[in-house]
């Protein structure tokens, strides 16, 4: 999930980030306090989400798995695979709201700490505190900083120090192993405990 030079080069200039309002002001990369908007995270959360809020893990066997997922989603979460880029609809989610693991509905990140990165994947310049872990990867032989859903150890992507102020991280999620919950909107729980969102009305 490289970002191609050019874009690597374009990040280095000042980057201003307009933050979705709607409870949250906007700020500009000069006054953005991260320690505040990992803080008030939950200032995104729809009223009615029904997500996780324990990271105690979360045990399924791969058969429990390929049932309750997709085939990609699968792949991703449970095998990690990576997903083409530009393939998400969350590339282009622009809406206030939470982004949680696809796989246990645990919140990773809201709308305010995303941004694009031009590379085709969703990406985050920081996260909701305590909801990721990291690993060293070398599937491509270099070194390479994976990170997990604490609750259910779903592969997400991985993070990169080439990302905007005032953080300078590109945390490039796969957008399959996320659900997006609007701020303004209703969803539901499946008879496995994982959040169901509408994505004929919301994605």
């Amino acid at each position: 999930m490289d970002r191609r030079k050019l874009l690597k080069g374009l990040l280095a200039a000042p980057v201003a980030m307009t933050v979705a309002t709607d409870g949250v002001a906007s700020q500009s990369e000069g006054t953005m306090n991260v320690e505040e908007l990992q803080k008030n995270w939950k200032d995104l959360l729809a009223q009615d989400a029904d997500v996780a809020l324990t990271t105690e893990p979360l045990q399924r066997s791969e058969e429990q798995w390929r049932k309750i997922l997709t085939p990609e989603q699968f792949r991703v979460l449970r095998k990690e695979g990576t997903e083409r880029p530009s393939s998400s609809p969350l590339n282009e989610e622009k809406r206030p709201g939470v982004f949680v693991c696809a796989g246990c509905s645990l919140p990773l990140f809201t709308s305010v700490m995303k941004y694009d990165s031009g590379t085709g994947w969703p990406s985050f310049f920081t996260t909701i505190p305590g909801a990721l872990a990291t690993k060293t990867d070398f599937k491509l032989i270099w070194p390479r900083t994976e990170y997990h859903c604490v609750r259910c150890g779903g592969h997400q992507g991985h993070v990169f120090n080439d990302g905007p102020p005032p953080t300078g991280q590109r945390w490039c999620n796969n957008g399959v192993a996320l659900q997006f919950i609007p701020k303004a909107g209703k969803t539901s729980r499946d008879r496995d405990g994982v959040t169901v969102v509408s994505t004929a009305r919301f994605l």
